[in-house]
């Protein structure tokens, strides 16, 4: 049973003051390249559309001699469309293992290789007469977009202070929606909307890269990957000074290496997908990021964006002006994002996410029911339809849009967060491509209830956040997995052959671990207790004791001693009172025997630093004796020629030399 401190009464003068400057800019230069890349490159496909698919007749012409019907035209659009998904999907796969090979701020500079090589293949497409060129384009930004959707999140979370982490990785939504919103800026027929400049659209993404190139590099690496996978303490000290300023940033450390130990000390490798899906400890959270990061992409956002053509020209606005209905759908998200960034600290993540479905949920009710009635002539319907078009994507930016990217980096720890974000990345991206491919037909057999299915998503999502996640707002990693693990016991197997090693008591019906907070009254820990081990009090009289690692019972009363992993307690839950004799000798602490092993590991590990360093402090120290000996030399020399030019000359009344002194 594990105590551990919580204090959520955090005051304002407890946290550090740190350097928002330059973790702003930071958060600028990463973001720029990052996750403002995939909004960008989603949008800007939507302006040149009847561009490239005429481009695909003519070419189909030049080689073939013949036309594509409209079928096979809407074909080969889909699969360019589609190829920005099949990209993201092999992007958010190869994000964990170059996240973890290269660190973060390295893989996002990296990443911008594909988005180079597939902005070559842009502009050079229309010059060789080539489709598949384009396609091989979109598959390139794909992967970029994909692996900077899972790392940039990472290296904000692993940068940020913990009363700051929401706020600074909940601009890579804010970034994203600022992307859409450029995309559909540029993609303006004033601008690159026209017929002869798409190429230059699709490959001005090169810009923002160039951009994040020039910049990105002057900013340090993430303190929690320096510390706590490479074990540079000096590197990871002089990161978290950047960040923070002047601010203490020891115990930031300790709370690093705390947790480092958790999860198997300095050892620990990076856990894999099938890692996660095998530890049934992390099962809850795991489906928590699962349906999560589904729902965002199954909720219909993206969908609403296809539809909201229709609405403007249901609502009577002018095809030539609906461009620009479109870009105020783009500020709509970039608004709900900025505004959800302010907000994240106050509210908390939950309430966000939660509400923000229950919201889309209702607007897409009465999104259903105005287009059922605009299919009667009811006036003003289409106004109706394209306020609840906008009310949607506010709803949206406020809280799925990047609360989602959040969670996988505060709900695992070091080892385990690359592999959590290759699961939720992958996972958002087949759904990306699901929805796409299923909402031409769902709008072609269902008409006007075609977001009907979204509504239950949405339904479904804001229950399944409400009931099980925990509130992450200003919580430790320790914290929040006490959170779980109170909300989701897991069963434990083999518990029969754990009690010989314990030589307990037959009538000892439990034993697992438990971890229980401080300050609270014992009633509570026995409610803990009970419930974590599954027990019914009110049929049974329980008594619980603690064994500590000396094998003495204590009594459960309103005072417990503070205890830590590296010395857990044993809670022994009896049917009747009793009193047991302590057997020291024969009690294997297989948890202690774990947490000590740690312990002289660790022990070990810097007696061997201390042996390698000791013949640099030994030549450290001899050169610096043999530098005082020299400079008492060169004084030596000189006092002697002093003297020898004071015994040289005889006195005249005047001084023939310059003085001694």
């Amino acid at each position: 049973m594990n105590v551990i401190n919580d204090d959520p009464t955090e005051t304002e003068t407890d946290r550090p003051a740190g350097n928002s400057k330059a973790l702003a800019l930071a958060v600028c230069s990463a973001a720029i390249g990052g996750t403002f890349q995939y909004g960008y490159n989603l949008s800007i496909m939507n302006a040149p559309t009847n561009h490239i698919q005429r481009f695909i007749n003519d070419t189909y012409w030049e080689r073939w001699g013949a036309s594509l019907d409209t079928s096979k035209v809407t074909l080969f659009w889909t699969v360019i469309v589609s190829a920005f998904s099949l990209g993201g999907l092999a992007g958010a796969l190869l994000a964990g293992p170059m996240a973890v090979r290269f660190g973060r701020k390295n893989s996002l500079l990296l990443n911008n290789l594909f988005l180079f090589l597939g902005a070559v293949l842009a502009l050079s497409s229309r010059t060789a007469r080539s489709v598949e060129m384009i396609i091989l384009a979109r598959l390139l930004v794909g992967v970029n977009a994909g692996m900077s959707m899972n790392i940039q999140p990472m290296y904000f979370a692993e940068s940020a202070p913990k009363h700051l982490r929401g706020a600074v990785a909940f601009s890579s939504a804010v970034f994203t929606a600022f992307g859409i919103f450029m995309g559909q800026v540029v993609g303006l027929t004033e601008l690159l909307g026209t017929e002869p400049l798409w190429p230059y659209l699709l490959a001005s993404n090169t810009l923002p890269g160039i951009l994040q190139l020039l910049t990105l590099p002057w900013f340090p690496e993430s303190p929690r990957y320096l510390l706590m996978d490479l074990g540079d303490k000096e590197a990871c000290a002089e990161a978290l000074t950047r960040f923070r300023g002047k601010g203490t940033i020891s115990l930031e450390m300790e709370e690093m290496l705390q947790e480092q130990v958790d999860a198997g000390g300095a050892l620990a490798k990076s856990q894999t997908p099938w890692d996660l899906f095998s530890d049934r400890s992390l099962h809850p959270q795991l489906c928590t990021i699962m349906a999560t990061s589904s729902a965002m992409m199954l909720c219909g956002n993206d969908s609403i964006y296809f539809y909201a053509t229709y609405i403007f020209l249901q609502a009577g606005i002018p095809v030539e002006k609906i461009q620009y209905a479109s870009i105020g759908t783009g500020a709509c998200e970039f608004t709900a994002a900025v505004m959800s960034n302010l907000l994240i600290e106050r509210v908390g993540r939950k309430m966000l996410l939660s509400g923000g479905y229950a919201l889309m949920a209702v607007w897409a009710l009465v999104f259903t029911l105005a287009l059922t009635l605009q299919g009667y002539s009811v006036p003003g319907m289409p106004y109706l339809s394209m306020a609840c078009v906008f009310c949607y994507i506010l709803s949206f930016g406020i809280g799925p849009a990047g609360v989602t990217g959040i969670l996988p980096a505060e709900i695992f720890d070091q080892t385990a967060r690359p592999a959590a974000y290759m699961v939720a990345g992958s996972l958002m991206w087949i759904n990306l491509l699901i929805v796409g491919m299923a909402f031409p037909f769902i709008v072609s057999y269902l008409g006007a209830i075609c977001f009907v299915p979204f509504i239950g998503v949405c339904v479904v999502a804001s229950l399944f956040v409400g009931l099980t996640l925990p509130e992450t707002k200003g919580r430790t990693l320790a914290e929040i997995t006490a959170e779980f693990d109170r909300r989701h016991p897991v069963k434990m197997q083999g518990a029969e052959p754990m009690k010989q090693h314990y030589q307990l008591d037959d009538r000892v019906i439990a034993l697992r671990e438990v971890t229980i907070p401080t300050g609270i009254e014992a009633t509570t820990v026995k409610q803990i207790i009970t419930h974590s081990f599954g027990l019914n009090s009110a049929d049974v009289p329980l008594t619980f004791k603690i064994r500590n690692h000396r094998g003495c019972l204590i009594p459960l009363n309103s005072y417990i001693p503070v205890n830590s992993k590296r010395m857990p307690y044993v809670l022994e839950v009896s049917t009747v009172f009793q009193h047991v004799i302590p057997k020291p000798r024969t009690v294997a602490m297989t948890v202690i025997n774990k947490s000590i092993r740690t312990r002289l590991q660790s022990a070990v590990r810097r007696i061997v630093r201390l042996e390698e360093l000791f013949p640099q402090i030994k030549l450290r120290r001899h050169e610096k004796i043999y530098q005082e000996i020299e400079l008492m030399n060169q004084q030596l020399i000189f006092l002697h020629k002093r003297m020898q030019m004071a015994d040289s000359h005889n006195w005249m009344g005047m001084f023939i030399r310059m003085p001694m002194w």
